[in-house]
């Protein structure tokens, strides 16, 4: 039985993960990571590290993806597997401080449900744009991390690192899964991990945007169930 320990993105709860704690419990214990203890990256990492089991498999979403790359510089010798979905290894783009501190600063003037409300729908594929049920889970996701927690998880993705030059390092069986119409973090961001990391298995999820894990459940559940198995 292998622990598996899975870190939620931004403004996510375990309820990201939900589905999958489901499919990879027979597996081995499943912990989704608490993303609040930290201003960095790698603080965050390290707060996660330290509540861990002495070795475990990883899985990071987006934001929990670049905490789980951290992890991988921080402590690699811990890590038995490693599973990257609708994430990236680039810093941030140029123009995306300005951006993400406009939305901070609009969820501190009180207009955080709003942020969120206007945020979640650009997740998804396009077809789940409408789904009432959807979008309203990941507001309260959001709603439950709170404005606060929102702000400094933004200013921890703004100053993450470039991951690409530690990519080669990575020695463990490796997914990489993204929705084929993510659009936060594309395919191509997905493919460059992929080529980068030796052995990496990638897997783009059709109908799926970049939060995969609640869009096809199922796809991806079975891609962690093999990976975890393999």
């Amino acid at each position: 039985m292998t622990p598996i320990v899975l870190i939620p993105g931004l403004v996510c709860t375990a309820e990201l993960f939900g589905p999958q704690a489901a499919a990879l419990w027979p597996h081995g214990p499943v912990t989704v990571a608490n993303t609040l203890d930290g201003d960095t990256i790698g603080e965050i990492a390290g707060s996660i590290l330290a509540s861990a089991p002495p070795r475990f498999a990883l899985g990071g979403l987006s934001m929990g993806g670049y905490i789980a790359l951290e992890i991988m510089r921080q402590a690699p010798e811990r890590v038995l597997k490693l599973a990257l979905l609708d994430t990236a290894a680039r810093p941030e783009a140029p123009e995306g401080p300005a951006k993400r501190r406009g939305l901070i600063a609009r969820a501190h003037a009180g207009e955080y449900e709003t942020v969120l409300q206007e945020m979640m729908p650009n997740l998804v594929a396009p077809a789940h744009k409408g789904d009432a049920t959807l979008i309203g889970r990941l507001v309260d996701m959001g709603l439950a991390i709170g404005a606060g927690g929102f702000a400094r998880q933004q200013e921890a993705i703004i100053s993450r690192p470039d991951s690409r030059p530690s990519l080669s390092q990575i020695s463990v069986p490796t997914l990489v899964l993204v929705g084929a119409q993510d659009a936060v973090t594309p395919p191509d961001r997905s493919e460059e991990m992929a080529a980068a990391i030796p052995g990496a298995h990638l897997v783009v999820v059709p109908d799926s945007g970049h939060i995969s894990t609640l869009e096809q459940p199922g796809a991806v559940n079975r891609a962690l169930v093999d990976w975890i198995e393999g």
